[in-house]
């Protein structure tokens, strides 16, 4: 495509796509290897540590019925030559970015959605390159096929949620790639059922069929104050709000700008794991406590924070009877000290646990603030113990993270190793 530069005359109207990766860490794995480029293919947790869940399956594999989120061993029974891998994270962080500084060459307004689902406002690119939205959506598919493998689709219109719905209704199930909803088109996805519609899982849709909703062309036309009555009759508490956002959402309707910066207010430092079997003793979940506050200091102490909040959460292995806590207790004195966080994490643990086996344990540390000032106090030498974890730091940082750790994580009970090896729970 031409790359002519013309007059620059930012038009009214947006146009804004959503570039979404088919099968994202199944299709890395593909462009990596090859050798499995023609098979089916599925990423899925670690089987030798009860999880192996599907976490992505390329086309030929959900052709054989392999769903997302099942398990690995159902998925091997509905396809037996199926290519299980092992999922990289960080490898499939890198290739996220990579995409991003793509659309980046073409827009300086960018927000990512997900890890394979990002937003592009292109307004000022199509005057800049003189071309229209389709054609610039043609050539972003072709330079991120071209330089990491990857098949993209690309929803566009005028505002992000119409550009979201554009990729998952239209452009996900067409030969192009690339759908464009505009007001003149918009009953194109009226005629659809509400689960397809962004927003709307099964037990929403059987709220709004209950109320003679049943196809997105049903809600938007629905009139706001009616579609408020019979939610509330419904439901019997005030849902106002969620029904507004229901029905803007089938309307198009959404003023969010495409923000770079979306994610850049942290506002939390969080590590979880789940464990290879129920803990059932305080002292070994303890263990596991210091780890993980360990690990969120350091991360926070490289991000030049500190935090004034300690949370702390346990769940029990039975999702369908759910068990643990979440709770949360404010420090007098705002720190990234492991042993601070630790002993705090240790107190709201004894507060709240009522014994019952553990399998995931979480730590965060909240109500961030700059670590540029230090309290110390008159007694305790907080100066000192800095220093000594920012020496340790600088050692994991050389050697890896498991060069240097506290003597309980060499315990029978100690998931370091383990936590080391992961990012968002899933394998590096």
């Amino acid at each position: 495509m031409s790359a002519t530069i013309r007059p620059f005359a930012r038009p009214a109207k947006r146009t804004i796509l959503l570039a979404d990766c088919q099968s994202f860490y199944a299709s890395v794995e593909k462009a990596a290897n090859p050798g499995i480029r023609n098979k089916p293919v599925a990423v899925a947790g670690d089987p030798k540590r009860r999880s192996g869940i599907i976490l992505a399956a390329c086309p030929a594999a959900k052709a054989q019925g392999v769903t997302t989120a099942e398990s690995l061993r159902d998925a091997v029974k509905k396809c037996p030559d199926l290519v299980v891998v092992l999922p990289r994270m960080q490898h499939y962080i890198e290739t996220s970015l990579h995409i991003s500084s793509i659309l980046e060459s073409f827009t300086d307004l960018v927000e990512p959605f997900s890890i394979d689902e990002q937003f592009a406002d292109i307004t000022s690119s199509l005057v800049r390159f003189g071309c229209t939205a389709e054609e610039l959506a043609r050539h972003i598919r072709m330079r991120v096929l071209k330089e990491t493998g990857i098949n993209t689709r690309i929803g566009v219109s005028e505002n992000k949620i119409l550009a979201k719905i554009a990729c998952d209704i239209f452009a996900k199930k067409n030969e192009a790639g690339i759908h464009e909803i505009t007001r003149g088109n918009i009953y194109e996805m009226w005629a659809h059922p509400l689960n397809k519609m962004f927003g709307i899982g099964t037990r929403t849709m059987m709220h709004l069929h209950k109320i003679g909703i049943r196809t997105i062309g049903d809600l938007a036309q629905t009139p706001l104050e009616t579609l408020r009555r019979k939610m509330r009759a419904l439901l019997g508490r005030n849902t106002d709000i969620w029904s507004e956002v229901l029905w803007r959402t089938a309307n198009g309707l959404d003023e969010s700008p495409v923000n770079p910066d979306a994610f850049d207010g942290q506002k939390g430092i969080g590590r979880q794991t789940t464990l290879p079997v129920d803990y059932h003793s305080a002292e070994d979940i303890h263990v596991v406590l210091l780890e993980l506050a360990a690990l969120v200091c350091e991360r926070a102490r490289k991000k030049h924070y500190q935090g004034a909040v300690v949370s702390v959460g346990v769940q029990g292995a039975d999702f369908d009877k759910p068990t643990g806590f979440n709770r949360q207790m404010k420090l007098d004195v705002p720190t990234n000290i492991t042993r601070e966080v630790y002993a705090a994490a240790k107190q709201v643990f004894a507060k709240h646990w009522n014994g019952l086996p553990v399998r995931k344990v979480w730590v965060q540390l909240g109500s961030l603030l700059s670590d540029e000032a230090v309290q110390l106090t008159l007694f305790d030498d907080r100066h000192r113990q800095l220093v000594l974890e920012q020496t340790m730091d600088g050692i994991r940082d050389v050697y890896g993270p498991t060069a240097i750790f506290y003597g309980s994580s060499a315990s029978r009970s100690a998931q370091l190793t383990n936590i080391a090896r992961k990012i968002g729970g899933h394998l590096k």
